[in-house]
C-alpha cells in the first residue's frame, strides 16, 4: 500500500498524543494522568439497569436516535440545568459518545473550504474531524494564564466563509469556563455572520468553587444556530459505555441524524437503560460528585505547585495545564516520555493540543480524577523533578 492509494486527509491526522502516552505509560507500568478516566466506581443503580435491559432481551437495535424514554429524560435534564428547551422527538440525537456527536455534527455542517473556528488550546478531536469534513481551520489563541476571549481578535477572524465555532467549556486542556459575557460576544458574532456554533460541554457538571457552567443556547436566539453536545461518561464515571447526545433545532438536528446513523447505526441498546437511570439520580448525587472533584483539585494542585510547576487553576473539567520551565529544558514532548520512563508519571504534551503541535511552550496536561492515594503517590515521584 503506497500513499497514493490512501486520501490525503486521512495522511494530515496524526496519532492521538493522548492514547500514545497512555500506551507508554501502560509499557512502563507508570501511574497514568494523561485520560480523564475516573477510577471511581459506577453507580450500582446504573450498573443494574443495564444489567436488567440485557436480561429483559434489550440488546437488538434501537431508535438510530435513541430510546424515547432516555431522549424525554435528557429533555428534562436540559430544561433544569441548561435553561434548554427542546423537543425530545426531533431535537436530541443519542450517539455513541460525545466524541461521535462532535463528528458527526462537524461532518453534517461543513462542506468544502468553509471555514471552522477552533480555539487553542483545544480538544485533539476537532481538528482532525474538521480536516475529514473538507473545513478549513482558523485558529484563535487563547493567551495563558486566564485563557480569556480576545474580543477584537475574535471579530477579526470571523467572515462570509465562517461556517462554524467549536466551544469547549469547561475545556478539555485548560480547566476554563467560559464567562457568560463571552458566550454573549460569540452569540453576537454567529448571528452577525450567520454561523453555527457546537459546544461541548461533556464536563458540565464539573465545576469549581463559584464558577457556573452556562450553555451558549441558552443565550437569546442561540439555540436555533448551536448543537450542544454532552454525554455521561464523566458524569456518571462510564466513559467506555460511549453514550453521549447532540441537541439542536429539528432542521440541525435531521441531518446530524442522517450522519450518525450511517456512522454508527444506533448507541448500545442496554447501555442506554444504565444512562437513563443514571438521570434518575438525586440531587445529592451531582453535590457529591462536585465535592469529590473539588477535593482531588485542590489536592493535585498543591501537589504540582510543591514540585515546582506553575499551574492554570481549573475552573471546570479534571485537568491541570502545567507549564514546568523551571523543572526542565527538554521540549514537551520530551518530557512527557522522560516523565513515563524515568518518574513514572504520564502526563499529555501541551504542544498535542494546538494546531500541527508545533506549540514551543512548555505545557503539560495532568488528569486527576484518581485516588487520593494515586494522587499522592504521583506527586512522591513528581518530587525527583527537583533534585
Amino acid at each position: 500500500m503506497t500513499k497514493e492509494n490512501i486520501s490525503k486527509r486521512i495522511l494530515e491526522l496524526s496519532e492521538s498524543s493522548i492514547r500514545e502516552m497512555h500506551n507508554l505509560c501502560e509499557e512502563y507500568n507508570g501511574i497514568n494522568l494523561s485520560q480523564g478516566s475516573p477510577d471511581f466506581p459506577m453507580h450500582k443503580r446504573i450498573k443494574d439497569a443495564a444489567i436488567k435491559a440485557m436480561q429483559k432481551g434489550h440488546n437488538q437495535y434501537t431508535s438510530t436516535w435513541g430510546i424515547q424514554e432516555l431522549l424525554d429524560n435528557i429533555a428534562i435534564k436540559l430544561k433544569e440545568f441548561n435553561k434548554i428547551k427542546a423537543d425530545s422527538k426531533n431535537e436530541i440525537t443519542v450517539t455513541c459518545g460525545a466524541s461521535e456527536a462532535v463528528a458527526s455534527s462537524i461532518i453534517s455542517l461543513v462542506e468544502k473550504d468553509d471555514e471552522v473556528i477552533i480555539m487553542e488550546p483545544f480538544y485533539e478531536n476537532y481538528l482532525p474531524d474538521t480536516i475529514i469534513s473538507q473545513g478549513k481551520p482558523k485558529y484563535i489563541e487563547l493567551k495563558p494564564m486566564k485563557f480569556i476571549i480576545n474580543e477584537e481578535e475574535l471579530k477579526s477572524i470571523f467572515n462570509s466563509k465562517t461556517k462554524v465555532i467549536i466551544i469547549n467549556t469547561p475545556n478539555n486542556p485548560t480547566g476554563k469556563i467560559f464567562s457568560e459575557n463571552e458566550l454573549k460576544v460569540i452569540a453576537d458574532l454567529c448571528e452577525d455572520f450567520n454561523v453555527t456554533a457546537i459546544t461541548d460541554e461533556i464536563y458540565e457538571y464539573i465545576t469549581y468553587d463559584k464558577n457556573k457552567h452556562i450553555s451558549l443556547a441558552s443565550i437569546g436566539n442561540m439555540f436555533n444556530r448551536t448543537v450542544t453536545i454532552s454525554g455521561f461518561s464523566k458524569t456518571y464515571n462510564m466513559t467506555g459505555w460511549r453514550i453521549g447526545y447532540a441537541v439542536a433545532e429539528k432542521k440541525l438536528t435531521e441531518n446530524i441524524r442522517k450522519v450518525h446513523e450511517f456512522l454508527t447505526v444506533c448507541p448500545p441498546a442496554p447501555l442506554q437503560y444504565g444512562a437513563l437511570e443514571g438521570l434518575k439520580l438525586p440531587k445529592i448525587y451531582y453535590d457529591l460528585l462536585s465535592k469529590i472533584y473539588q477535593s482531588k483539585k485542590n489536592l493535585f494542585l498543591k501537589v504540582l505547585r510543591d514540585v515546582g510547576f506553575k499551574c492554570f487553576e481549573p475552573q471546570g473539567s479534571c485537568f491541570i495545564w502545567s507549564e514546568y520551565s523551571k523543572l526542565s529544558k527538554l521540549n514537551d514532548v520530551e518530557f512527557a516520555k522522560y516523565l513515563i520512563k524515568e518518574i513514572g508519571v504520564a502526563g499529555v504534551p501541551g504542544s498535542s493540543f494546538y494546531r500541527d503541535n508545533k506549540s514551543d511552550k512548555k505545557w503539560i496536561r495532568f488528569s486527576f480524577p484518581k485516588s487520593d492515594k494515586m494522587l499522592i503517590e504521583a506527586g512522591n515521584r513528581l518530587l525527583k523533578l527537583k533534585k
